[in-house]
């Protein structure tokens, strides 16, 4: 018997095998979305047909469940190891090949979805781009005004602002396109393709951009010629008013106010005259883009305007004429007298200013700035007066030409000398202040010069006298002059280098020799001041060498030894067992803290080695004291080493003990479910919900094994009152267990019971120890591990079997289908300012919310579908439920930007999406 057993089950283990691996190796000839949309399309209906295959699977696994349940009961306990090890092989690669299966089919009907919206979207965009061209084919007319070139403009602005909007889609299908090229390769999303379909907008978006520029340009020509016509027709007005009281015999003004007005009207006749020509010029290119009839309007405009300036400048004329020669008597003497006398008292004024602001007695410079802030103000003095040599001669020449009238000119002749006496005598005084001052800025400039030779000697000399001291107080004597000259050194670079930097200052005030002599000067100084720096430091440093080596060891020593014996002492009180995790948590991290107080200590250790150079008893305290150091961060480091073992199976052990014990209750709670349930129900239905729960059972006995053994090792490394809390945490989690599988058996008995009483068995009904187990198992929430999915189901149940779970699979797919609708709305919004965005992200928000309320229906699905439902039902419904989550969660990501160097936020999405895809796989 156990020979027939065993060769069943070996023959129902190779057949099960030798299925995954054909159906594994047919899933990866398929797994690619690379190649065109048919070779795509034809993969799809492969993998389809291959998950189609699952339940012809599931036969071959659950035989080989069934010969291993026969083996089990007569094979000797020790063959029952291997044999329960090939189960769990088989039932992982079994699960592995569904995942695989699921997986390639979704992900290369995600690819082919993904393509067929692309192509969806770029026929609408290609639509729009058509309509477009046919718009802007056409030439702009030409308008009648310039308000009708005003609409026509705001018209092509319209245009161009949705051509605008597109490159959002434009964008996004540009974005798609490598995505989609990424995946398959195919041609039609190349990057040829790409730059294509961006060309073409682009041609689109130059033609709009063009046809704007062009009426913005016949715009702006008209805008500003009509401006010009408007600014002209007013100052026509107001000169026609200027001649019109200039003219008549009731006019009351004088001959020489009437005359005034003529010249002022004279001298705006050139501007009207520049300004016609001008608005003629304007209006040929008005006139080309003007409609026949504007044009005409246009010219006779032009026309009527011409006439009336002409008109206006022959009544100038004649008035101006007349009034001319009314004042051609006037004495030529008295005009020219006037004009000298003016002239002079403008010439001593300005003279009298110069005199005030340059030439004045001033306070004694203190500063370098004020010196070259004198200097600057004298020569522009200076200047100033040679500027003045002009009108000097031209004063001359006018009191010559006065000189020849027969009038008493004697006062203004004194005065024009007087003037002229003051002049020269201020020409000298500014050149000789401007010289003294520009003697005082050299000597300036010379005296850091002067200061570093003195410094140089001094620093010379201490670097002869400090060649060789003899002793400890002749080093504590010169390495502060030293230092001071150094200190002097450094003031004296600064003011060396400031020099430097005034390279256009001198210039401006030596001129360019006697600067770059000078600045070649001071390069040479800093280069010499440079090497006996470096000198002065090499000494400095020497002699602080030779202080270092006279300090007091035991003064270093004395800390260090102290801070080691304290560290012992705290290391020393660390070592000991906790009680419990936080406990554990808060040693390691007082170890840790004591690891880095010790890498202080050893640099504190380093830093005193040129303290113990050439002397034996030192080395040796110190090599003691390194050994101690060394032990104790021997000690530290296995202390801290073994803390953090602790503390990782102590955190192990907590997280699987609470797992399971949830576990535990919520399948305790379930099965009572099931075995307190009076009344009539579908019986089938419910051996379906046990077998699914009792398929768990070997799994978790085995986790219930480990979590044993990771108590053990935490008892080891607990104090005692610590390992008595992990023993009672064990002992009630055994209880726990025996009771559950006293449950167990009482529900198997009630099954069984009910298979007898049934006269025709369904083969697909009648398993027990099956592994028919939801692909994405159950959702067990920490904080509520009691879970209501099944006590749903068995309203659902109650409520007339195959009717409920029609209602529920109506229910859950009219909600998928709302959300899903929301979803894609949010999708497409418009995202032009920051509160678009805040917006969709809180419809996002919204949504995401849901998502649990949804995740209950689809569970309770899964509750009644191996026993109501349909396969393709629930396999189809459960890939729309996992597409909608991913949308969801990549939703946040695909109308996002991403930064310089990173990828795009499609990539980004398409990346989250794949791993979102493989976690939905497994929990739905």
């Amino acid at each position: 018997m156990t020979q027939l057993a065993q060769e069943s089950f070996d023959r129902s283990v190779e057949d099960a095998w030798e299925w995954m691996r054909a159906v594994q190796d047919r899933l990866q000839v398929n797994d690619n979305t690379q190649g065109p949309r048919a070779a795509l399309e034809a993969r799809l209906r492969e993998t389809e047909k291959i998950c189609q295959l699952e339940p012809e699977g599931r036969v071959k696994v659950d035989l080989v469940l069934r010969a291993a349940e026969a083996l089990l009961v007569c094979c000797h306990e020790d063959q029952k190891p291997a044999i329960l090890a090939q189960l769990k092989d088989l039932k992982a690669q079994w699960e592995e090949t569904v995942t695989y299966m699921t997986h390639c089919h979704s992900r290369i009907e995600w690819v082919w979805l993904h393509w067929s919206e692309y192509l969806l979207a770029r026929d609408e965009f290609y639509r729009w781009f058509q309509k477009m061209l046919e718009v802007l084919e056409v030439p702009a007319e030409l308008q009648l005004g310039l308000k009708e070139k005003q609409w026509q403009l705001s018209h092509a602005q319209v245009l161009l602002h949705n051509v605008g909007n597109e490159a959002v889609l434009l964008d996004r299908l540009l974005e798609e396109a490598a995505s989609l090229f990424n995946r398959i390769g195919d041609p039609s999303v190349d990057e040829d393709a790409q730059k294509r379909m961006k060309a073409e907008y682009s041609a689109v978006k130059a033609k709009a951009q063009a046809r704007v520029d062009l009426l913005e340009q016949v715009t702006r020509e008209h805008e500003h010629f009509q401006a010009g016509v408007d600014e002209f027709q007013l100052w026509l007005k107001a000169m026609m008013e200027k001649v019109s009281s200039c003219l008549g015999r009731s006019c009351k003004l004088s001959t020489k106010h009437r005359l005034c007005m003529l010249q002022d009207i004279a001298e705006d006749f050139p501007w009207g005259e520049k300004s016609l020509r001008r608005l003629e010029e304007q209006a040929v290119g008005v006139l080309q883009n003007t409609s026949p009839l504007g044009a005409e309007k246009i010219t006779k405009e032009l026309e009527d305007m011409r006439r009336v300036l002409e008109k206006l400048r022959v009544l100038w004329e004649e008035e101006e004429g007349r009034l001319q020669g009314l004042l051609r008597s006037m004495s030529a003497c008295e005009q020219q007298r006037q004009q000298l006398e003016a002239e002079l008292a403008e010439f001593k004024k300005d003279l009298r200013r110069l005199a005030k602001e340059g030439l004045e007695p001033a306070e004694k410079a203190g500063t370098e700035e004020e010196l070259v802030t004198r200097w600057r103000l004298y020569s522009a003095t200076r200047t100033a007066l040679a500027a003045e040599e002009p009108r000097v001669a031209r004063l001359q020449a006018q009191l010559k030409e006065l000189v020849a009238f027969p009038h008493d000119l004697q006062p203004l002749s004194d005065s024009v000398v007087a003037a002229l006496q003051e002049f020269q005598s201020m020409k000298g005084k500014s050149t000789r202040l401007r010289n003294a001052t520009g003697v005082e800025l050299w000597q300036r400039f010379q005296r850091p010069l002067q200061d570093l030779q003195i410094w140089r000697t001094l620093a010379q000399r201490l670097l002869d006298v400090t060649a060789s001291l003899p002793d400890l107080p002749s080093i504590h004597t010169f390495l502060p002059q030293i230092e001071a000259a150094l200190a002097e050194s450094s003031r004296l670079k600064e003011q060396l280098t400031a020099l430097q930097l005034k390279r256009d200052v001198l210039r401006s005030l030596f001129g360019p020799d006697r600067a770059t002599a000078l600045l070649e000067q001071v390069a040479g100084s800093v280069r010499d001041r440079d090497l006996l720096h470096n000198s002065l430091l090499q000494r400095k440093s020497k002699l602080q060498s030779l202080l270092a080596q006279h300090r007091d060891f035991g003064d270093a020593f004395q800390p260090l030894q102290k801070k080691l014996s304290d560290l012992q002492a705290r290391v020393q009180a660390e070592n000991g067992f906790r009680h419990d995790l936080p406990g554990k948590q808060a040693q390691l991290l007082r170890l840790q803290g004591l690891q880095e107080e010790g890498l202080d200590l050893g640099a504190q250790m380093e830093a005193m080695r040129p303290l113990i150079q050439g002397n034996p008893s030192h080395q040796h305290k110190m090599d003691q004291l390194s050994t101690d150091y060394q032990a104790l961060q021997g000690c530290l480091e296995d202390l801290t080493d073994r803390c953090q073992q602790s503390v990782q199976e102590h955190c192990v052990f907590s997280h699987e003990l609470l797992e399971l014990q949830q576990w535990i209750t919520m399948v305790t709670q379930k099965l009572e479910s099931h075995q307190e349930e009076a009344g009539p129900w579908d019986a089938q239905s419910r051996e379906v919900q046990v077998e699914r729960l009792l398929a768990e059972f070997p799994e978790k006995e085995a986790q219930l094994a480990l979590v044993e053994a990771h108590g053990q090792l935490v008892m080891k490394k607990s104090s005692p009152e610590g390992a008595a809390v992990v023993q009672e945490e064990l002992k009630e989690l055994a209880t726990s267990w025996q009771a559950l599988r006293l449950l167990e058996e009482s529900l198997l008995s009630l099954i069984r019971n009910q298979q007898l009483q049934r006269t025709e068995v369904d083969s697909g009904k009648k398993m027990i120890f099956t592994n028919n187990i939801p692909k994405a198992g159950f959702v067990i929430d920490p904080t509520n591990p009691v879970s209501r999915h099944p006590r749903q189901a068995n309203l659902l149940q109650g409520e007339g079997g195959r009717e409920g779970f029609s209602r529920l699979l109506r229910d859950f797919e009219q909600w998928l289908e709302v959300e899903n609708t929301k979803l894609v709305r949010i999708i497409a919004m418009r995202m032009a300012t920051a509160k678009d965005l805040k917006t969709r992200e809180t419809k996002l928000r919204e949504l995401e919310t849901r998502v649990p309320e949804g995740q209950q229906l689809f569970e309770d699905l899964l509750h009644l579908g191996p026993a109501r439902g349909t396969s393709d039902e629930l396999e189809d419904l459960r890939y729309r439920w996992m597409l909608y989550k991913s949308k969801l969660k990549d939703s946040g990501y695909l109308l996002t930007q991403s930064s310089p160097g990173e990828p795009t936020g499609f990539q980004k999405a398409s990346q989250m999406r794949r791993n979102t895809l493989l976690r939905s796989l497994r929990k739905p």
